[in-house]
This record gives structure tokens, C-alpha cells and sequence, in this order.
């Protein structure tokens, strides 16, 4: 089993007033050459936009973006029509294929929207964009895996062109979960701690904490508290 810890104070800091946003992996201003990125997964970016502010119109190719909402109203609109709100419970995915323009605003003039943007590299360039959105139901992660993403249409969550899957769970004090890989010769784990503190693969685990582990087949966490968790199953190599 190999191993790498970032801790969450270690994560690259910016403050553009509007936006504080804390870098898992080198992005615009933050370039640290030892963490371009983990297997496929590019940009793990935790944002908080103030309010009635937000990210101006622009362009994106060739990647996949999955926005999980963590609290407030995000507004989404993009050069394919679409206009809609995403909130805590909901996941949004952006294949960028050949190329779209978006924007993304705090729909809300009284408080601040919190949501991790996620960027993954895919495993078929040039492929027409395409936009989904679905509400999950939160209850269905206490203390079990909600599978959020995945390479398949027809599996539960959102899908993306890449061999990857993303599960969610809100484990209470004490409790513990096994995660099996999907495809453990080529696949790696990207774990984040949203909230709380967890033991994964007995490496102890703070808030905000990334933890990515490769060449196992199996992931261990134990709720050292009650601890919101996402594990993010990507390929190593692109």
C-alpha cells in the first residue's frame, strides 16, 4: 500500500475577498510541483463565495467537473442553456468535452455559498458537452456509502467520462466502514474528510484532511467522531 497525507493546512490559500478558496492541488496562483495532481484527479478546490458574488462567464475543455454544494444557493448558467440552483444534497457534473463557457454565482445577497469544485481528467477528449444535476438523499449515507458518481449512466449518482467513483458517508462516533475498490490494480482512493475526525488505513484524519492511498484493495475508515467522509476511486495513470 502506498500513501500520500496533505494535511488541510498545507493546502494552497487564496483570498480574492470574494472568493477564499483552499487548493488540494496546484491551481491558478498555488503551484507546488509535488502536488499537481492525484491518478486523474486534477483539482480539489474548497470554495467559499461571499454573497451575490460569484465566477464570471469562461471557458473550460477536455474535463470533467463535478461541483458538490456544501451549504447556500449556487447558481449555475452555461453556453448549452442551461440556468439552474444547486444546494447542499445535490451534485452537479460538467463534461467539457469540445468546450463550454459557464458562470456560477451565490444566488443569495445575505449569505455565503460553501461547495467543493472537482475537477477529473477524462478518458475520452473531444466528446460533446453535456450538463445533469441530481438531489440525493442525504439520510441514505448514515453510516453506509451513498455512491454519488460513477462511470455508468445507469448506476445511482451522477456519471463522467473517466473510470471513476465517488461515494459519500456520514459515519457517527465509533462507527466503521470497508470500501472495496472497483478496479484496485489500476485505481487509487482520494479521501476527504468533510467534517470531523476519522482513522482511515490507521492514519488518523482532521477536518479538510486529503488522504490518498493506492495499491490496496480495500479502504478502512473508523469514525474517531462523528465525521462526514467522500472517497473519490480514480485511475492512477490517465
Amino acid at each position: 500500500m502506498n500513501t500520500v497525507l496533505h494535511k488541510a493546512d498545507t493546502r494552497g490559500d487564496a483570498n480574492h475577498g470574494w472568493l477564499q478558496s483552499k487548493h488540494s492541488f496546484s491551481f491558478a496562483n498555488y503551484h507546488n510541483p509535488e502536488r499537481m495532481h492525484f491518478g486523474v484527479l486534477r483539482v480539489l478546490n474548497d470554495d467559499i463565495v461571499a454573497p451575490g458574488m460569484g465566477f464570471g462567464t469562461h471557458a473550460h475543455q477536455n474535463m470533467e467537473i463535478i461541483s458538490i454544494p456544501m451549504e447556500g444557493d449556487l447558481e449555475h448558467k452555461d453556453s448549452m442553456g442551461n440556468t439552474t440552483v444547486i444546494k447542499s444534497g445535490d451534485i452537479q457534473v460538467l463534461s467539457a468535452g469540445t468546450g463550454i463557457t459557464h458562470s456560477e454565482y451565490n444566488k443569495n445577497k445575505d449569505k455565503k455559498v460553501k461547495f467543493l469544485q472537482i475537477w477529473v481528467f477524462p478518458k475520452k477528449k473531444n466528446v460533446t458537452p453535456r450538463y445533469d444535476q441530481i438531489t440525493l438523499n442525504v439520510k441514505d449515507r448514515k453510516n453506509q456509502f451513498q455512491q454519488v458518481l460513477s462511470p455508468n449512466p445507469e448506476d445511482p449518482g451522477v456519471w463522467i467520462h473517466q473510470d471513476a467513483w465517488f461515494n459519500m458517508t456520514n459515519l457517527g462516533k465509533g462507527k466503521s466502514l470497508s470500501y472495496s475498490l472497483q478496479n484496485p490494480e489500476r485505481n487509487g482512493v482520494y479521501a476527504f474528510v468533510l467534517n470531523g475526525d476519522a482513522t482511515i488505513n490507521n492514519q488518523p484524519l482532521n477536518k479538510r484532511d486529503g488522504f490518498g492511498i493506492w495499491n490496496t484493495a480495500t479502504v478502512d475508515i473508523i469514525a474517531d467522531t462523528d465525521a462526514e467522509i467522500l472517497l473519490m476511486e480514480i485511475p492512477m495513470n490517465s
